[in-house]
């Protein structure tokens, strides 16, 4: 066995190193704590700080974290134009927590969770601010539980899409019988393509990002979208006729992982939602705000703007919720909250 002889010299050294060690100790665990959380925020739509309803929630959630001290805290990285994939996809990785936030309409979820689909119900909105009477009634609840058990996505906050959808074709629409054989795009979302199908038109599932080029092409007749959508995404180029059929109110949702949620720290997770919610707001009145201007600016830009008559869409559509609800007994109490607030 051989034996080691520790000097006084070597101890005393030792002993100075463990002690610098104990003293920088708790400034390495700070700042390990410290450390910046990054979180990756996913949008369909273009990079559009007026028009684009994703690159205006996030330049909001961004100066509501800054306002709450979570600036240093906290930085969101924002990915528009589908940089990280179409819709579908990025909700399920939402869904596994590989992408942390998405921004995005109500419909997309629906694929998820067949409940959110109540919102995508034609004429079940009267308006926008009828919309959030509702919600705070409570009439979301349920949908947000069944996100959170069902599909592990947690509902940060509701905004609002940049005004109604309507129908922007490359023919006049101004009664049902116009839309007929016309392929007009929808979102891949059995509920709204049932409501364009029951509209009279060839309704056509296809991803936002392939959108334009289809239209392009002659493979779409037309799609639906709120105002600020087309004009941000530029479908006015090869679409000239817009009706404001106004089908669908449909909230823009601000969806986020749960996953990421439970792994961040309660006090991040708070000052994260309260961040985030006040960036809801502020996204639903900037989004009242533009739908008019678009309007005026798509008119400017050579877009025949049609104020067709609604009810006989309206009429056409109506059946759709009471066979959704048949279908779905769990929607009824969402949709009675809904219609107990329309003015």
């Amino acid at each position: 066995m051989t034996s080691q002889t520790i000097s006084r010299r070597t101890l005393l050294k030792s002993s100075a190193t463990l002690s610098a060690g104990a003293i920088f100790a708790p400034a390495l665990i700070g700042r390990a704590q410290a450390a910046t959380l990054k979180l990756k925020l996913s949008s369909s739509q273009a990079n559009d700080p007026k028009y684009a309803n994703g690159r205006v929630y996030y330049d909001n959630l961004v100066k509501n974290l800054k306002a709450g001290g979570l600036g240093d805290q906290i930085d969101v990285a924002f990915f528009p134009d589908n940089q990280l994939g179409q819709e579908i996809d990025v909700i399920n990785s939402v869904k596994l927590g590989v992408i942390d936030l998405m921004v995005s309409g109500s419909s997309i979820s629906a694929n998820l969770v067949p409940l959110v689909g109540t919102f995508d119900l034609g004429y079940l909105f009267s308006s926008f601010p009828q919309q959030t009477k509702a919600f705070d009634a409570g009439a979301a609840k349920p949908v947000e539980a069944a996100l959170l058990k069902d599909a592990n996505i947690r509902i940060l906050g509701w905004a609002y899409n940049f005004g109604a959808r309507s129908v922007l074709a490359k023919k006049a629409v101004n009664t049902p019988e116009d839309l007929a054989g016309l392929k007009i795009r929808t979102l891949p979302n059995p509920i709204i393509t049932e409501c364009l199908r029951l509209m009279g038109a060839a309704a056509t599932p296809l991803a936002f990002g392939e959108v334009y080029t289809a239209l392009q092409a002659g493979v779409l007749d037309g799609l639906e979208h709120d105002p600020p959508t087309v004009l941000a995404s530029k479908f006015y180029e090869t679409a000239k006729f817009y009706a404001l059929t106004e089908h669908n109110f449909s909230p823009l949702a601000v969806y986020f992982s749960e996953t990421t949620f439970k792994r961040m720290d309660p006090k991040l997770r708070d000052g994260l939602l309260e961040a985030a919610n006040k960036a809801a707001a502020d996204t639903r009145a900037h989004g009242l705000a533009v739908e008019k201007e678009a309007l005026q600016v798509l008119a400017d830009k050579g877009v025949s703007v049609i104020k067709c008559d609604k009810e006989p869409f309206r009429k056409r559509v109506l059946p759709q919720t009471d066979t959704f609800v048949k279908a779905h007994p769990d929607a009824k109490p969402v949709v009675d909250a809904i219609r107990a607030t329309q003015a």
